[in-house]
């Protein structure tokens, strides 16, 4: 049963991945590429989560936190940029 559920989450999350990657490819503004930049962030992170929760262990954590602060600083950066322009 676990199997299952882990190959769905991980067809969940390379659909997801692929869509990330288009979107940073193809976006027709640069909030669009750092927007998928940061969906790109968190699926990576989701699948880090997955894996240590399959793994029953906690190897990965630093790596997760550390992603999520470069994910959310990032966006907050961009953020600033842009409304500053306005």
């Amino acid at each position: 049963m676990m199997s299952i559920f882990l190959v769905l989450v991980a067809v969940m999350l390379s659909l997801a991945a692929a869509g990330a990657i288009f979107r940073i490819a193809r976006g027709p503004s640069i909030l669009d590429r750092v927007l998928a930049a940061d969906v790109l962030l968190t699926i990576v992170g989701a699948a880090l989560a997955t894996e240590m929760i399959v793994e029953r262990n906690l190897d990965y954590l630093a790596l997760l936190v550390s992603i999520s602060l470069i994910g959310f600083i990032g966006s907050v950066t961009v953020a600033r940029f842009v409304t500053d322009r306005r």
